[in-house]
């Protein structure tokens, strides 16, 4: 399950199990709960503050928990109102949030990148991608509306329609990192960027990205219904 170190100032959320070097760190339910639990911790710090996630291994996040979606269909609902819940909760963090991309960011793993405040990503392995057209899918509404509120139109029109897979370089001469490291400077980078806004956390923070993003965060919060629910498994 997910867990928390701490550089200083900086809580660093883990994605994957401790020592698990290829978990594809898929939204489980049981992840998500966790997740916002440790979220809870770390929101409830008091001090200086930032939140960088990443995670270990070839993957960052491959989206959604197809396998067990498909044990349990009729969860299925609210197991996408969960999952829309905490992208809405990552965007409006009440303190600054980086998103370091250690490996495989796809589907709904792109999704929770891209909520991040700032984003940077391994630059010689490891692809971002929205792959749903490639299997006959769309995604829920609310996950699309995040992205175009993240991304410029024609360059998440092109990701969704296409399904094309960015590196890390391409990724951010395309807008959906703002960095690239090694591998071995992906989190140290990520961790530096977030200490030098740890005093930018609080209420104000909150605010504004409430207040920049109410249209998201309306389309996130909307419950989806039966037709979303299934393309959006049929897609991360």
């Amino acid at each position: 399950m997910p867990y928390v170190e701490r550089s200083g100032d900086v809580f660093i959320l883990y994605l994957g199990e401790k020592g698990e070097l290829d978990g594809e760190n898929t939204l489980h339910p049981d992840w998500i709960e966790r997740v916002g639990e440790l979220l809870d911790q770390i929101e409830a710090h008091d001090g200086p503050a930032a939140l960088v996630t990443t995670a270990i291994g070839k993957y960052y996040s491959t989206g959604l928990d197809t396998e067990w979606i498909l044990q349990n269909t009729a969860e299925l609902n609210a197991y996408i109102d969960s999952v829309q819940a905490l992208f809405a909760r990552i965007l409006t963090f009440p303190l600054p949030t980086v998103a370091a991309l250690n490996g495989h960011t796809f589907g709904g793993g792109a999704i929770l990148a891209a909520a991040h405040d700032h984003r940077l990503m391994r630059e010689d392995r490891g692809y971002f991608c929205l792959p749903g057209i490639s299997i006959g899918a769309s995604y829920a509404p609310g996950s699309i509306a995040l992205l175009a509120a993240r991304f410029a139109a024609t360059t998440i029109h092109t990701a969704l329609v296409t399904g094309r897979r960015y590196g890390g370089v391409e990724a951010r001469e395309c807008g959906f990192v703002d960095e690239v490291a090694s591998t071995e400077e992906v989190l140290p980078k990520a961790v530096e960027h977030a200490r030098g806004l740890v005093t930018t956390r609080g209420r104000t923070l909150g605010e504004i990205k409430s207040s920049l993003y109410a249209e998201v965060v309306a389309a996130l919060q909307t419950p989806v219904t039966n037709a979303d629910a299934q393309e959006a498994v049929n897609d991360d």
